[in-house]
């Protein structure tokens, strides 16, 4: 194993002084693990490994180390999420509320937005960002996953956000790239990556993510500065000198069970609390105004064609529809269109959008296929279902073709959880779990 850097090591004797001693025992204990429920899918049950609850989240469960509750049937269906239990406190500080406009700046992998999406229930929006391509698709597989309903996922820089966004949300989390000093015990491999300029060299990004973050809040609005790492030069320091660039913010106090924070500031120490490295800032926007929230035209209507074969579907299908896309080059409007959904959608001209809102399906030919996205969604379609065993469930989740009774498209489920389309026919029930997710059986 690779050992902790000198450097690293020095920096935190002058930070923790008589406490070096109990921080360092912790690189000699595991790491922690969490599981973070998902409250919307309501699992039945858990796995047997999931031990005490964790304070600071009311849905968060301390994990085994040894736990494999990532290739359960559940898990990809959604019930819940794993994240490290430490990871869980900044989005509890921010607790994004129903109907508000939210910005997650640096979000994949997508366990902080699940988290907020989850509190929002499907009210308001959630805009989920991050700049990388490839680490943007996998934050919209989480957020497919878990059933967020009403996020927008984009990849763009700050500063292509703040030109098109002054002022436009009430709550940002700005989960900062940094040194990641909090993932030495649980990645050791990350100390041979650290240097002594590490901290100075992300400071400085840091600086200018949280500057952009700054002219995208309304005022009244609240900001949640967050990173992995336990350096003052990142943290303490990088929020101090944002607040004297910032006249207009000022820290706020927060307090939650197991996680005090009076002078707005937490650096969450492994031998202070059960978890890895963290720290967390909570920032107030002087003043108070509407959020300058700029909703997009409603110009993508789809045909009287297509809503018809949406409400054949399903006719309890929500009225607000929007087309965001054709399917088969060369088809028609009306032969080939993506239907999705997202209530006040803000205007993302010249913003590289990702998903935008949940996806019900494609009309092919005036006849609907349902899309997996609303399969998985905190608020799936009121159609038939197929009570899966767990053995059954695994099958499903291979691609298997399975026995079913009843006739058309149908949700698989196991214990009441939807895991994707079926459709049925003769007694059999063709598997239309995307491909791209599917598991071989052991």
């Amino acid at each position: 194993m690779t050992e902790l850097p000198q450097a690293f090591l020095s920096q935190m004797a002058a930070q923790l002084k008589g406490e070096m001693a109990a921080f360092l025992r912790t690189y000699d204990e595991p790491y922690q693990r969490g599981l973070r429920v998902n409250p919307w899918k309501r699992p039945t049950r858990l796995p047997d490994d999931c031990g005490e609850r964790v304070p600071w989240e009311e849905n968060g469960h301390y994990l085994a180390l040894t736990s494999t509750a990532g290739a359960d049937v559940l898990h990809e269906a959604g019930a819940w999420y794993l994240q490290e239990p430490s990871a869980m406190l900044p989005a509890a500080v921010l607790n994004a509320q129903p109907g508000e406009h939210v910005l997650d700046l640096c979000a994949a992998p997508g366990g902080k937005s699940t988290q907020s999406g989850l509190r929002m229930g499907g009210q308001g929006v959630l805009v989920c960002n991050e700049p990388v391509w490839e680490r943007a698709k996998i934050l919209s597989q989480n957020i497919e996953r878990m059933g967020i309903p009403n996020a927008l996922v984009v990849s763009a820089y700050p500063d292509q956000l703040a030109q098109r966004w002054p002022e436009a949300f009430d709550a940002i989390q700005v989960d900062a790239p940094c040194s990641g000093e909090g993932m030495f015990r649980r990645h050791p491999e990350t100390r041979a990556e650290w240097s002594p300029e590490s901290p100075a060299g992300c400071a400085k990004r840091q600086a200018e993510i949280l500057d952009r973050a700054a002219e995208m809040l309304r005022p009244g609005g609240r900001m949640v500065y967050s990173t992995c790492t336990m350096n003052r030069t990142e943290n303490e320091d990088t929020v101090d000198a944002f607040l004297s660039r910032h006249a207009d913010f000022s820290l706020e106090a927060f307090s939650l069970p197991g996680a005090d924070a009076p002078d707005g500031m937490m650096t969450c120490y492994p031998h202070r609390m059960k978890g890895e490295g963290h720290f967390v800032a909570l920032l107030r926007k002087h003043g108070d105004a509407p959020c300058n929230w700029q909703k997009a035209p409603e110009k993508d209507a789809p045909s009287k064609d297509a809503l018809q074969a949406l409400h054949t579907f399903c006719p309890t299908a929500s009225a607000n529809v929007m087309r965001t896309g054709s399917g088969k080059p060369g088809r028609s409007r009306d032969e080939s269109v993506t239907l999705s959904c997202l209530t006040d959608r803000p205007v993302c001209d010249g913003i590289q959008v990702v998903r935008c809102g949940l996806q019900l399906g494609t009309v092919q030919k005036k006849l609907f296929v349902p899309d997996h996205a609303w399969a998985m969604s905190i608020f799936p379609p009121d159609v038939p279902r197929v009570a899966l065993s767990r053995e059954d469930a695994r099958r499903y989740q291979a691609g298997e073709t399975l026995p079913a009774d009843g006739k058309g498209w149908a949700l698989a489920c196991c214990d009441g959880i939807p895991l994707g389309w079926g459709k049925i026919s003769d007694g059999q029930m063709k598997n239309h779990y995307p491909k791209g997710l599917r598991r071989p059986l052991r």
